[in-house]
């Protein structure tokens, strides 16, 4: 496989002196102990530390810190505080073993008790959200599953939309979104692996998979890459996207990103990895071919003829939204001859009567279309009507009433945004976007000869491209036979060929073999 972006990173790679060093808790003081802890932190008023006695009588004194805003206070107050405060203990339950023991069977409704031994464990649970317990003449912490706060509710993706399916999305909390998988795929061999990432953030990740249809070199090279990770902050998915994905340099993606949890499943089913990321609702898939990247899960839930028509024209909207404006300029500028008399004469007219060449007036809308576009992502909703109609009225008739381009330009214009716009996945029509500009200067330079050779080169590079070690042609080049393949699209009830590109049987295999 090629060279990931661990590699060549390596040089940016930040010192970890502020992380926290993996040393035994030596001290068996309570004080001492807290004051090391309000050293680490800064006295941070979001950490909260609170000193009492366990037991009623000749009590241990103890305390409990936990992070303000990520624990359930609810649960502190009433199961943790209030239980440990009238706990009766003997004169011989004076270790932690002991306490663990009592809580264990006095509190039942906490799950997740577990004993610390080093500082950075200790750490590690505080920031995730569970409570410490210390105890005076113990040196060992005990972690309390408290972890809660106010987190966003499920609403539809803002991204994904769809016409028919659930209207759930991911949100930002991983164990909501890892319940939303496993609600949708009730199998044991459903898998999660978890890591820390981010030498300042430990932000968690989770690696999901099917074991058994999955690649298990592709799930073993998934790890090794984001093992590699040496970053301070993971903020999101994009963070490893772009450390982990086989080539930097290109304007394509190899990594699908979505926010739709029935597309992350029926993904999984198909062999492929979901890599969560706390904190955000984007999941990344691996590996992504460039056929998928015009897939919607909703294509599954039509009629399979119709599906594939659809599937045929997003694919012929983003060869408009890559190529339609040079088409026009290297047809009014180099090939007349290809256009019908009567049209020409009009195309003629209308560029006779601006003062710009066909090659400047399409970047000059291309540009303020691109900048409108960008306002209208950035600006306040309250504002975006208005942004729209002055938009409307700055590319469309003032700028044809100016002189400043013809009525054919913004008409080639327009439909140009509005195939990329129905592009399904943004990624992969930002890629349309750019090499849009390039084919522009080649139409203008060389006209279609120009451009030809620009799209030799852009396929030549597409075949080159990798992903996770798939070639991101798939099933075009090299030719084989997968499911969903737009101009292969099957009947569900006729879906027996198994995807070449896992090596894994999928469930479907396994069960031809057993009817056989």
């Amino acid at each position: 496989m090629e060279k990931d972006g661990n590699e060549r990173s390596k040089s940016t790679v930040s010192s970890p002196h502020w992380t926290v060093p993996s040393v035994p808790i030596d001290s068996t003081k309570l004080g001492v102990n807290l004051e090391q802890i309000r050293q680490k932190t800064g006295n941070s008023g979001d950490i909260i530390i609170r000193e009492f006695t366990i037991g009623s009588d000749e009590g241990l004194q103890a305390a409990i810190i936990y992070v303000d805003g990520i624990v359930n206070n609810t649960t502190i107050n009433q199961f943790v505080m209030e239980v440990l405060m009238n706990v009766m203990l003997s004169s011989t339950q004076r270790t932690l073993n002991d306490l663990i023991q009592v809580i264990t069977e006095k509190v039942v409704p906490i799950g997740g008790l577990k004993s610390l031994l080093k500082w950075d464990e200790l750490y590690d649970a505080l920031l995730l959200g569970q409570t410490i317990l210390l105890i005076d003449g113990s040196n060992e912490a005990l972690s309390i599953a408290t972890s809660g706060g106010e987190v966003r509710s499920i609403d539809e993706p803002g991204t994904d939309n769809s016409i028919r399916g659930p209207r759930e999305g991911f949100v930002e909390s991983l164990a909501t979104n890892i319940s939303m998988v496993r609600r949708r795929i009730r199998n044991p061999n459903l898998w999660l692996e978890s890591m820390t990432l981010g030498q300042v953030t430990h932000t968690r990740i989770g690696i999901m998979y099917i074991n058994g249809i999955a690649d298990e070199a592709i799930v073993d090279e998934a790890k090794r890459r984001l093992q590699k990770i040496k970053l301070d902050g993971i903020l999101e998915s994009g963070y490893i996207e772009k450390m982990i994905e086989d080539q930097n340099f290109t304007p394509f993606p190899t990594i699908l990103a979505t926010e739709r949890p029935d597309t992350v499943a029926a993904n999984l089913l198909e062999g492929k990895i979901a890599i969560l990321v706390d904190g955000t609702p984007f999941i990344l898939i691996i590996p992504a071919v460039f056929n998928q990247f015009f897939q919607i899960t909703e294509d599954s839930y039509h009629r399979y003829d119709i599906s594939i028509a659809l599937r045929f024209l997003r694919i012929v909207m983003f060869i408009i939204s890559m190529i339609g404006p040079s088409v026009y300029i290297a047809a009014t500028t180099f090939h007349q001859e290809m256009i019908p008399t009567q049209l020409v004469i009009s195309l003629v007219s209308q560029l006779e009567a601006t003062p710009f060449t066909a090659f400047v007036e399409a970047l000059l809308m291309e540009v303020i279309f691109e900048i409108l576009r960008e306002a209208g992502v950035r600006m306040p909703k309250s504002i975006g009507s208005a942004v729209s109609i002055v938009g409307a009225l700055v590319i469309g008739q003032a700028a044809v009433q100016a002189g400043l381009v013809s009525a054919a330009m913004v008409i080639v214009v327009s439909l140009t945004a509005i195939s990329s716009l129905a592009t399904p996945v943004f990624s992969i029509a930002v890629s349309a976007r750019l090499l849009r500009f390039v084919l522009m200067i080649s139409a203008a330079t060389f006209g279609f000869f120009g451009m030809i050779l620009t799209l030799i080169m852009i396929i030549a590079h597409m075949c080159s491209l990798r992903s996770f070690g798939v070639p991101y042609m798939a099933p075009y080049t090299p030719v084989m036979h997968v499911k969903n393949n737009p101009f292969q699209a099957l009947p569900i009830w006729m879906r027996h060929l198994v995807p070449k590109l896992m090596k894994r049987p999928t469930t479907e295999q396994v069960g031809d073999q057993d009817n056989a």
